[in-house]
């Protein structure tokens, strides 16, 4: 056959089991032209009578006897295919290797308790974190990532996405820097010197648009590719950084001597989310693995 018709199959099922067509046009809500059409079909893909008249009744020919039970397993099998997956999976039993792209900030900031979360869960399961070089959204559609951290790109509408939380930047200097001393106005931030981070290595961003509106400019000396290493550099310096305020947000000693302050200037807010491609919607690992990265994430981040 050139084309497969599971149809067929599933009637071929049901007229070796009946032995009748009217029988199995009964059972499958057909007529008994309809039934006897298929029928026609079915001698035809199978070059075989399959069913013979004998006196008033229809009779089995060899063939349909020796395929009778092969079909019928073929059909159930055929079935559990089809049939959508079960919604519940013993997450403990779970062998599976899951790929999520996140940035460098992510992951230093919700690696340590995702990994233990899930480890205590799922022991099989492995975790590969890719590096963010873009929002290119090929990896996702080829399945070369099983979910990414950030916020979507235009390029990409049909992804999936579930909120995470919601970010702004904030100004951050080392304790006891002259910029802390009295009010921060948008003069005086524009006036220091600063270090920012961008994976593409850009002087400028949403702050400069913003001061560019007052007919101000900062002057950026160093560009870094991560927050932290902004950071680092400001906790050691009299550099001003640019970093999400999320990182603030958690109780850490990690960024002892660091103060942060509210930017003079309004900047757009940031939506981090839960990206994935639409064919993993209905996966049951898939939807645990986004479930326990949402809530740990959430819980490591709490609401402003």
């Amino acid at each position: 056959m050139t084309n497969l018709d599971l149809n067929l199959l599933g009637a071929l099922d049901v007229l070796l089991s009946e032995g009748s067509v009217t029988g199995a046009a009964r059972k499958l809500g057909l007529s008994a032209s309809a039934m006897s059409r298929t029928l026609t079909r079915l001698r035809s893909a199978t070059g075989d009578p399959l069913l013979v008249r004998a006196g008033r009744s229809l009779v089995p020919t060899p063939r349909a006897i020796a395929m009778r039970d092969e079909v019928h397993a073929l059909v159930r099998d055929v079935r559990a295919v089809l049939r959508p997956a079960a919604g519940e999976i013993d997450i403990a039993k779970l062998d599976r290797t899951f790929t999520i792209r996140a940035s460098e900030g992510f992951v230093e900031m919700f690696c340590g308790p995702l990994v233990a979360a899930i480890a205590s869960a799922a022991p099989r399961v492995r975790l590969r974190f890719a590096p963010k070089p873009d929002k290119n959204a090929e990896p996702l559609r080829a399945g070369q990532i099983d979910l990414e951290i950030g916020v979507l790109g235009a390029s990409a509408p049909e992804m999936r996405t579930r909120l995470i939380f919601r970010d702004r930047f904030v100004g951050a200097a080392r304790t006891g820097h002259p910029l802390l001393s009295s009010a921060i106005t948008p003069e005086r931030y524009a006036a220091c010197r600063h270090v920012t981070a961008s994976r593409r290595g850009m002087f400028t961003g949403p702050v400069d648009a913003a001061l560019t509106e007052l007919g101000l400019s900062r002057d950026t000396m160093v560009v870094v590719p991560g927050f932290s290493d902004a950071l680092r550099i400001a906790s050691q310096s009299d550099l001003i950084a640019l970093v999400p305020g999320s990182g603030f947000r958690r109780k850490t000693s990690d960024w002892e001597g660091i103060a942060t302050f509210l930017l003079p200037v309004p900047t757009p807010e940031i939506a981090v989310s839960a990206i994935w491609h639409p064919r993993m919607d209905a996966d049951p690992a898939h939807r645990w693995l986004r479930e326990t990265v949402i809530g740990i994430s959430r819980k490591t981040v709490p609401d402003r």
